[in-house]
């Protein structure tokens, strides 16, 4: 606009031949509403919806997949904190199952390895009903 107000015709057209494919809508809108003398016209061809640059709308698509295997992270995550209590349990499990054996007495004896019994048979359980991947 500054070579034009200056009336450098050779200079617009130097840099106009230079536009992005993106900008020259927007420009040639801008221009039509006659910015110079128009106080409603955009301030920019920058503001109006004909610019969009391509490099947003594949930033755009990229952060809408990333956002999508966020998810899928997170689901994934949750999963393997589950095994791992589950890892845990059948530990659990088997320390009690230790201790019972070395225990004398049967009434304790029996008494541990009974909860040792409960907690593997709940880890089997609670496994059961994890998601199956295919």
């Amino acid at each position: 606009m500054d070579a034009r107000a200056q009336g450098d015709a050779r200079l617009a057209a130097f840099y106009r031949a230079r536009f992005r494919d993106e900008f020259r809508p927007a420009f040639e809108r801008w221009l039509a509403s006659r910015p110079l003398t128009n106080p409603d016209a955009a301030p920019t061809p920058f503001v109006l919806p004909e610019y969009r640059l391509a490099a947003q709308d594949e930033a755009d698509r990229l952060e809408a997949a990333a956002a999508a295997a966020t998810e899928t992270v997170k689901e994934d995550v949750e999963r393997a904190d589950r095994y791992v209590l589950a890892a845990v349990l059948f530990a659990t499990a088997l320390a009690l199952a230790g201790i019972g054996g070395r225990l004398r007495l049967p009434l304790p004896r029996g008494i541990v390895l009974g909860l040792g019994c409960l907690v593997f048979l709940g880890g089997v359980a609670w496994i059961a009903t994890f998601p199956v991947s295919v």
